[in-house]
């Protein structure tokens, strides 16, 4: 059993390249679980270990692993960057208590980097900014910082100053101590000296260091009065009352340094340990009692308390499939039986480890805290909860954006479709943001996701990890829809199968659900005669028909449907005949109320030099965008707004010829409006093509 005030759950979370598995390759090696810096440009990273990492030098799926620094345990998730794997970072921090924000110190704060930390806010976890890269050109530490506060809203305070600048960078002042660290570079950083401040640094530091006092005697009030007094204040009184803003929100630290020159990691190191939150600082957890009538109950972060953990994420590999946990309280141990209340099974895990990136590491036990996968668990998927059949508790689940992009996809040859079919399906399972389906006009398999790496990768990782020669179209918008106005339908079915005659009608009302996606289903058909062995047919029918589409194959979304009551015959009636006339009034409602074609609105940045902007912005007038904001007091100068996805695929070819390579831009889902009517009629000829 580990102590739970020294175990340490973060994440690392950042913009694509920014540095985050360079930074947590650096963490291993000087906390001595590697022996040798892996490189991601090398593809040699021990925590990009899916072979698509390794070729294209991004992360892809989290990652975790377990290390050690001063007498505590560090849980580190490495986080995808990439816009299209957001549910990876979703999913993460759903279960850690710290994160380290990693912003570039030559781009500043970048588009993924608000996506990763508002998703942060939304889980109330404590963070510290690490400012990478100041050995690059044009890296300028302290405009970092005043873009942080500025654009993610965060009282970022420096701890740290950089000594020297972009390739003059040498090592950091800390701000606390009082002393410049350098970091030997004859043998990769393991040796760190301190030294006094520079001559030339020094006034900067203690202006630097005054501002820091003043942040802190605003969180502590006997910190602010040995301030006031001009009272000598140690280093760890410091630290104390940092930690204490660091969980209440009220400061964000800054460190700075250079990871790939491995400059500035062991003060990271520090700061995780002296600042971030363990399992005991962060409160209760809560969750309903499923068999008590929805009362909320909760879990002190105590082995006494009865088992409570909550499946993040599901992985399959040659090994079989792993279950991601974290143990909120009691003790998991190997070989028992557990339950999962949302599907009222019973499972038993067979093994239990502590994962270094693919690496498994077998344990007997694990306590509060942790996070460990198991083996064994054959119903239990992401967003459920694990606990004791008798002390039940139901943690709330995850939310998932909705993909945004198709593509039919079909297998080499005909004896290939079966096992495409299962990789698909442990695909699904392992990515909540990934489905797919046959499309029922057309018969092809069609697999849905957030974006065109997204879908390429996947692929790739049909043809590599499963062997399946696969091809594919060309990708297309997954368009919605939605009622106009609300609408009463019938259906009824009536028709003699074989020697059997069945009978079933049912009458509905479909309404518009405005900011609610998917469907909202209500039911009162328990004021009238059909039996309740019928409605849960009645209910999937409906889900059913909503998610296949109306026409053209598009899901029905942001709908309210209401069962008003339907006609039940004792000997003719059953769940076929009443499924298939929810079918029928459904749709009969959707077409007497009108529908809406949605689209999806993606969230758009651009990074540009200055010259080319003007190019840049007439052509996204021509794909119908949203120009919100322009930025020209940057350099390069970003350009913010959003843009219908059906007008910027391909986009990255135009933005370089616009700017002759020199322009970069990123994408992100916003949410789905409605189509233009003078934009469907185009729309519906190129989808006819």
């Amino acid at each position: 059993m580990v102590d739970s005030g020294k175990i340490r759950n973060i994440g690392i979370i950042a913009h694509i390249d920014a540095g985050k598995t360079t930074l947590t390759e650096r963490i291993l090696f000087y906390t001595g679980i590697e022996h040798k810096m892996g490189e991601v440009h090398e593809g040699t990273a021990k925590m990009d270990y899916l072979p698509e990492e390794q070729d294209r030098g991004i992360t892809i799926t989290s990652a975790a692993t377990t290390c050690y620094w001063k007498d505590h345990r560090i849980n580190i998730i490495d986080t995808p960057g990439h816009v299209d794997f957001t549910a990876e970072v979703e999913r993460s921090l759903c279960v850690l208590d710290g994160a380290i924000g990693i912003i570039d110190g030559v781009a500043g704060v970048q588009a993924q980097s608000e996506t990763v930390w508002r998703q942060a806010d939304s889980y109330e976890i404590p963070r510290i900014i690490f400012v990478n890269k100041l050995d690059r050109v044009g890296a300028r530490f302290l405009d970092v910082v005043e873009d942080c506060r500025r654009r993610l809203g965060a009282p970022v305070v420096p701890i740290q100053l950089p000594v020297g600048e972009e390739k003059a960078f040498k090592g950091t002042v800390d701000l606390i101590e009082m002393k410049a660290i350098y970091a030997d570079e004859e043998d990769q950083g393991q040796t760190v000296r301190f030294e006094e401040i520079p001559d030339e640094l020094l006034d900067d530091a203690e202006l630097h260091r005054q501002v820091l006092f003043e942040h802190l005697a605003e969180i502590s009030d006997s910190f602010m009065e040995r301030y006031v007094e001009d009272q000598e204040i140690t280093a760890d009184e410091i630290k104390a009352v940092l930690h204490e803003g660091v969980l209440s929100f009220k400061i964000v630290p800054a460190l700075c340094g250079a990871a790939f020159r491995n400059k500035g990691v062991q003060q990271v190191l520090d700061a995780v340990v002296d600042y971030l939150p363990s399992p005991l600082d962060r409160e209760s957890i809560k969750g309903i009692r499923p068999t008590g009538g929805g009362k909320e109950v909760e879990r002190r972060p105590s082995a006494d308390e009865p088992l409570c953990a909550l499946v993040f994420k599901t992985i399959h590999d040659h090994h079989g499939e792993l279950a991601f946990l974290r143990i909120y309280s009691g003790l998991l141990k190997q070989g028992t039986a557990v339950f999962n209340p949302r599907k009222e099974k019973v499972e038993r895990l067979s093994r239990l480890y502590l994962m270094h990136a693919n690496e498994r590491h077998a344990v007997e036990s694990a306590g509060p805290g942790e996070i460990v996968a198991v083996v064994g668990f054959k119903r239990t998927g992401t967003g459920d909860t694990i606990c004791p059949k008798n002390k039940q508790i139901l943690l709330e689940g995850m939310d998932f954006p909705e993909s945004v992009i198709d593509l039919s996809i079909e297998p080499g040859s005909l004896s290939e479709k079966d096992d495409l079919e299962a990789s698909l399906e442990i695909l699904a399972k392992d990515d909540p943001t990934f489905s797919w389906r046959i499309d029922e006009e057309t018969g092809q398999m069609i697999i849905s996701g957030m974006g065109e790496l997204h879908l390429e990768i996947l692929k790739g990782r049909l043809i590599k990890e499963f062997k399946l020669n696969v091809r594919t179209g060309k990708p297309r918008v997954a368009y919605k829809q939605t009622i106009k106005n609300a609408a009463d339908g019938t259906g009824k079915f009536h028709k003699t199968v074989g020697e059997k005659e069945l009978f079933g009608q049912i009458e509905l009302r479909v309404e518009p659900a405005a900011g609610e996606r998917g469907i909202i289903f209500e039911s009162r058909l328990d004021k009238t005669e059909i039996p309740k062995l019928f409605w849960s047919s009645i209910e999937y029918s409906i889900r059913s028909t909503a998610l296949s589409g109306i026409s053209l194959g598009f899901a029905v979304v942001n709908v309210k449907v209401t069962v008003l009551g339907g006609s039940y015959d004792p000997s003719r009636s059953g769940e076929i005949a009443f499924g298939v006339a929810a079918e029928m009034a459904f749709k009969d409602a959707m077409e007497k109320g009108g529908t809406v074609l949605l689209e999806p609105i993606m969230n758009l940045e651009i990074e540009s030099p200055l010259e080319y902007l003007s190019g840049i912005q007439s052509d996204l007038n021509g794909r119908r965008a949203r120009i919100l904001e322009v930025d020209v007091n940057t350099d390069p100068a970003v350009l913010r707004g959003s843009v219908p996805l059906a007008n910027v695929f391909g986009y990255s070819t135009t933005v370089r010829s616009l700017s002759q390579g020199r322009a970069s831009f990123s994408l992100e889902p916003l949410e789905y409006q409605p189509v233009p009517p003078s934009e469907v009629r185009s729309m519906f000829d190129a989808l006819n093509r």
